[in-house]
C-alpha cells in the first residue's frame, strides 16, 4: 500500500492530467504546466468500473498532445463515487457504536420537515445504519471535557463480537461530547481497529469534531459507509497509474473546491461527496476572472442533475448545512443547489400532466437519440428534435439517432398531449428551465442578491444550450461561455489549491473571548502543519485563515466570519454577515461557538494562453432549428476556427468536442482572448 506521506514531484516540471468522472461522460484535461497548453478528451463513463474510462479517458489525451504517461507529475481526480453509495444505498453494511444511553441519536433525528414535503404525511426516512446495528460501550465525558465515567475496556470488547456476530463491514464510532475530549473516543476506535481486522473504523473526531451528536453521528455513519468502497476504488486507480508508470501523485477534489492527498481521503472518504459539482465552481471562477468578471451564477448542467452557485466578489462560499439525499453531511463544501435537471432527465405524462425529472436515463441506456436502447424522452431528445444538436457529438465519434428522439418525444409526450414533436420539445425544456430558474432564485434573491447583477457561466455537457433561455427568464444581459464547458469540472481541478479545514467546538457556547479561543485556535493550526508536512507543501505555499462560527443565544444554525483578535471585531462581522443574509440584526448576545482553521496549498498560476486574433470565420454550414416563431436555417461555427475579436450574432450554433452552444435570436456574442465567448442580450 501506498504511504501515509505524500512527497509531491514538483508539478511545474511536467505535465498534470485532470479525470472528472460524471455520470454520463468523463472529462478529462491534460496541461504542460510551463507552457499552459492543454489538451481535452470525452469519454462515456463506465458506472460498472470508473476506472476504465478514467484510464481511457487519460490515454485519449495523451495521444492526442503526443505525450507518455511517465511524463505525469501529477494526476487530479473528481469522483462520484462516495456520493453514489450513499444515493444509492450501495456503501459497506455499517454500525454505529454510541454512548451507553444514546443508542437512539440516529433514529430521534431532528424534529426537521423537508421544506417541500407535507406536513401531514411526511414519513421519516429510514436511517442508513438501524437501531439493530447500534452498539453502546460504557463511558461517559461531559460537555466541557471532564471524564464523568471512565471508558469501561471491556464494554468495548463486547461491543466488538456484537459487530463481528452482525458481520458488518465498516464502524462509525461516535461518543458523547468527543468534540471536547475525544480521549475515549479514540480509544474505542483504535481497539476496534485490533479487534475486527479487515472491517473499516471511523471515528467521529477525525471526520467533524462539533457540537451536535445527530449531525456527528450521522457524519461518521456516512463517512463509515463509503470508506471500505472509496479505499478500494483509490487503491485501484493508485495501482493502474503505476502500472502505467506514472511517477505523480493522485490527488483527489473534495467538496470544499480543494484537492486533497489519497492518504486524507481514505481516512475521510465523506470528504469527497459533491466533489465534482466543486471543481465546476472553481474553474468557473478562474475563466470568469481571466475575464474581468468576479460576480457571476453558474449553471453546470451534466446528465442527470443541475448544480447551481452564486459567487460575489470573486469568493466561493462555503456551507456547513449541506445535504446528500436525504441526510444533512455537515462538512465544509462549496455553497451550491442540487437539482434533478440534466441532459438525461426523463420527460413523461401522468394524468395529463408533463413532468421533466429528476429521474434521468442515466449513461446507459441514456436518451433515445443515443442509440443505446433508450425509449424514453429526455431534454437531451428534445432538444436534437428541435435541431439544436449536430448530427455528431465527440468530434464526430459519437452519432445521435434523430428519428429515435422525435420517436421518443412523439410517444412519451406529443401523442398523450396532442401536441406535434416539437411542441412538446419546446414544453419539455421549458419545464426544465423553470426548474433551473427556480434553483437560481435560492442562491440569488433568497440571500438578498439580483441575478440581474450577475454574469451567467452555464457549463457541464449541456449548459451552454441552456444559457440563453435562462438569462432571459432571470432578467440576466451577459452570459460567458468558457473555452471547454463541457469539461470544465476538469479544468477546474488544474486550478484548484490543496485544502483542509481543522475545526474545534467550544466545550461550552458562550461570548466571543479572545484569550479563551487562542489556545485551540494554536492547536488547530499544528494539526494544519502536520497535514502541510504530509502533503509536502513547500513553506512558501502555506496559507492558513482562522474562522469563527458564531450565533444569536438561542438561534440553532451558526455563522462563519473571518477571524479578528478583538471581541468586538468579531461581533461587528457576525451582525454584518447576519445583515447580509437576512436583512436584520437582533439585540440578543452573540455566541462564539466554533473555530476553524482553512489550511490551503496555493497552487501556481500556468501561464496563460490566448487566442489568435481573427474575424469570424465564413461557414456554409447550417443546421434548421425550430423556434417558437417558426423554423429557420442558422448557421453553424466550428468553435476551434475562431480567433479572438470576432463577433457574431444570434441566432446561431457554435459546436465544439465537448458541448454545442445555442445562441438564441436577440443576443450578439464576441470572443474574448482568454477563449471564452461572452454573449450580450439586446445588441446586434
Amino acid at each position: 500500500m501506498p504511504s501515509d506521506t505524500v512527497t509531491h514531484s514538483n508539478p511545474l516540471a511536467g505535465l498534470t492530467v485532470a479525470v472528472d468522472i460524471g455520470g454520463t461522460f468523463t472529462d478529462v484535461a491534460l496541461m504542460d504546466r510551463t507552457t499552459g497548453r492543454t489538451w481535452r478528451a470525452k469519454t462515456p463513463s463506465r458506472p460498472d468500473d470508473p476506472s476504465e474510462a478514467f484510464l481511457a479517458g487519460i490515454t485519449l489525451a495523451l495521444a492526442d498532445a503526443g505525450k507518455q504517461a511517465t511524463g505525469l507529475t501529477q494526476v487530479l481526480h473528481g469522483t462520484t463515487v462516495a456520493t453514489n453509495m450513499i444515493l444509492e444505498g450501495k456503501g459497506a453494511r455499517a454500525a454505529l457504536v454510541a454512548s451507553r444511553g444514546f443508542r437512539h441519536v440516529l433514529a430521534i433525528g431532528r424534529q426537521d420537515i423537508p421544506r417541500k414535503a407535507n406536513l401531514y404525511n411526511w414519513v421519516k426516512p429510514e436511517r442508513p445504519v438501524p437501531a439493530s446495528r447500534v452498539v453502546e460501550v460504557t463511558e461517559r465525558i461531559l460537555a466541557g471535557g471532564a471524564v464523568e465515567t471512565p471508558l469501561d475496556e471491556a464494554s468495548v470488547i463486547e461491543a466488538a463480537d456484537a459487530l463481528r456476530a452482525m458481520e458488518v463491514q465498516a464502524v462509525a464510532v461516535c461518543l458523547m461530547h468527543s468534540f471536547a475530549n475525544p480521549v475515549h473516543e479514540s480509544r474505542v476506535a483504535q481497539m476496534l481497529r485490533d479487534l475486527l481486522p479487515g472491517v473499516a473504523v471511523t471515528a467521529s473526531c477525525d471526520v467533524l469534531p462539533v457540537v451536535r451528536e445527530y449531525e456527528r453521528s450521522l457524519a461518521a455513519v456516512l463517512n463509515a459507509i463509503v470508506m471500505p468502497g472509496v479505499t478500494r476504488y483509490v487503491g485501484r486507480l493508485e495501482d493502474r497509474l503505476r502500472e502505467e508508470g506514472v511517477p505523480g501523485p493522485l490527488l483527489l477534489m473534495q467538496s470544499n473546491g480543494g484537492v486533497a492527498g489519497a492518504a486524507k481521503i481514505r481516512m475521510a472518504p465523506a470528504l469527497t461527496a459533491l466533489s465534482g459539482p466543486a471543481a465546476g465552481v472553481v474553474g468557473a471562477v478562474a475563466v470568469a476572472a481571466a475575464c474581468g468578471v468576479s460576480d457571476i451564477i453558474t449553471v453546470d448542467i451534466g446528465g442527470t442533475s443541475a448544480d447551481i452557485a452564486l459567487i460575489a466578489d470573486g469568493k466561493i462560499g462555503l456551507t456547513q448545512q449541506g445535504q446528500i439525499g436525504e441526510w444533512p453531511l455537515p462538512l465544509p463544501m462549496v455553497d451550491m443547489v442540487t437539482i434533478g435537471a440534466g441532459g438525461g432527465s426523463l420527460a413523461r405524462v401522468a394524468d395529463g400532466k408533463l413532468s421533466v425529472g429528476p429521474q434521468s436515463a442515466g449513461a446507459f441506456p441514456g436518451p433515445a437519440a443515443y442509440g443505446k436502447g433508450g425509449t424514453q424522452a429526455t431534454v437531451t431528445d428534445a432538444h436534437v428534435v428541435l435541431g439544436h444538436l449536430p448530427a455528431r457529438l465527440l468530434g464526430g465519434r459519437m452519432g445521435l439517432d434523430a428519428d429515435a428522439a422525435r420517436q421518443a418525444v412523439l410517444n412519451e409526450v406529443a401523442a398523450p398531449l396532442g401536441l406535434t414533436p416539437e411542441d412538446a420539445a419546446r414544453g419539455i425544456l421549458a419545464i426544465a428551465d423553470n426548474h433551473m430558474v427556480g434553483a437560481v432564485r435560492v442562491v440569488s434573491v433568497e440571500r438578498g442578491h439580483d441575478p440581474r447583477d450577475f454574469t451567467l457561466v452555464p457549463f457541464g455537457g449541456a449548459g451552454p444550450l441552456h444559457g440563453c433561455a435562462l438569462a432571459e427568464l432571470l432578467g440576466i444581459r451577459q452570459v460567458l461561455i468558457p473555452p471547454a464547458p463541457g469539461i470544465l469540472c476538469a479544468d477546474g481541478l488544474l486550478a484548484a489549491d490543496l485544502k483542509a479545514e481543522f475545526s474545534q467546538a467550544l466545550p461550552r457556547a458562550g461570548a466571543p473571548d479572545v484569550a479563551l479561543a487562542t489556545p485551540y485556535l494554536n492547536a488547530l493550526e499544528q494539526q494544519a502543519d502536520a497535514w502541510f508536512d504530509a502533503e509536502g507543501v513547500p513553506a512558501v505555499d502555506r496559507r492558513t485563515a482562522r474562522v469563527a462560527l458564531l450565533r444569536y443565544r438561542g438561534q440553532g444554525a451558526e455563522l462563519a466570519v473571518a477571524w479578528t483578535d478583538s471581541a468586538e471585531g468579531l461581533k461587528a462581522n457576525f451582525n454584518a454577515a447576519h445583515t447580509a443574509l437576512y436583512g436584520f440584526t437582533l439585540t440578543a448576545p452573540i455566541e462564539l461557538v466554533t473555530l476553524r482553521i482553512e489550511a490551503t496549498g496555493a497552487s501556481h498560476p500556468t501561464p496563460p494562453t490566448l487566442l489568435a486574433q481573427g474575424v469570424m470565420p465564413a461557414t456554409t454550414q447550417t443546421m434548421r432549428v425550430a423556434f417558437a416563431s417558426g423554423s429557420a436555417e442558422v448557421p453553424v461555427f466550428d468553435r476551434a476556427t475562431i480567433g479572438a475579436g470576432a463577433t457574431f450574432d444570434g441566432p446561431a450554433i457554435v459546436t465544439q468536442l465537448d458541448t454545442t452552444t445555442l445562441v438564441a435570436p436577440g443576443w450578439a456574442g464576441k470572443v474574448h482572448p482568454s477563449g471564452a465567448i461572452i454573449l450580450t442580450r439586446g445588441t446586434k
